[in-house]
């Protein structure tokens, strides 16, 4: 079941932005940042309590207009209605963000196969479902930015969590794969690769969170990125130099260590 709040005026034409994933932390962060840089928003989340209030304070303040839509990443086969529905409300579609995402707490002394594909369903699976159609559109208009939300944890295999890193390892490698498809056809595809983030489910996890930055913080190093059309970004950006030196640990050796 899919429902929606419209603004009670008319999108003026302004770049139009769609954010999966933005009732809270980061998505809520980069919705109120493309606010600020002049863009219409379609923002979609299971929580449609804190987004409709999230929208309401956005469409308040009068510097641009938020549709909210409520969507559960996993019901993968209303994506192709929902996305056709989304475009035509915004009036067209130039930035598209994934943003949702799950991470279950991981067991060290046992695995959890329902937890790890719970966690592929949305983080990953749940991606792909929104990215594929969204590429062939951009591909067709031959212009726009797609921006997928994974994590330094997709970087290596981790003791500590493997479907959460495997997630995300699948995100980022779909992410690399969509970017060699669709530059040539005048597409931006971005990668973001976040460390540890002031959100829910930073908060809900345990353990040690060196370099610990606000989403806040991470929706400007974002949206610096899209400007400058890269590639990649890591936020915090000492996180590309730590995992640079963390892939490059020998496998013999990092299967030692108990992170």
């Amino acid at each position: 079941m899919t429902s929606s709040l419209l603004p009670a005026t008319p999108l003026q034409p302004r770049k139009r932005a769609v954010i999966v994933g933005a009732s809270a932390g980061l998505g809520a962060a980069l919705a109120k940042k493309l606010a600020r840089e002049g863009f219409a928003l379609a923002l979609l989340s299971r929580r449609m309590d804190r987004l409709a209030e999230l929208c309401a304070s956005l469409n308040a303040d009068g510097v641009t207009r938020a549709l909210a839509y409520e969507h559960d990443v996993t019901n993968y086969e209303e994506v192709p209605s929902l996305l056709r529905r989304v475009i035509a409300d915004l009036g067209g579609l130039d930035l598209f963000v994934f943003n949702a995402g799950i991470n279950l707490p991981p067991g060290l002394e046992t695995m959890s196969a329902a937890d790890d594909i719970q966690m592929i369903a949305a983080n990953f699976s749940g991606a792909v479902a929104w990215l594929a159609p969204v590429g062939d559109l951009m591909k067709e208009a031959k212009s726009g930015t797609i921006v997928g939300i994974s994590s330094v944890a997709g970087d290596r295999g981790r003791i500590a969590n493997p479907g959460y890193n495997a997630s995300k390892a699948g995100m980022t490698t779909y992410l690399e794969a969509l970017r060699n498809r669709l530059t040539r056809h005048g597409v931006h595809v971005l990668t973001v690769k976040p460390g540890f983030m002031a959100t829910d489910m930073l908060r809900a996890s345990a353990g040690p969170k060196p370099f610990t930055i606000t989403p806040e913080r991470a929706a400007d190093d974002i949206y610096a990125a899209i400007r400058k059309r890269k590639q990649t970004v890591y936020t915090h950006p000492i996180w590309k130099w730590i995992m640079l030196a963390i892939q490059h640990v020998p496998s013999t050796v990092f299967r030692r260590l108990s992170f």
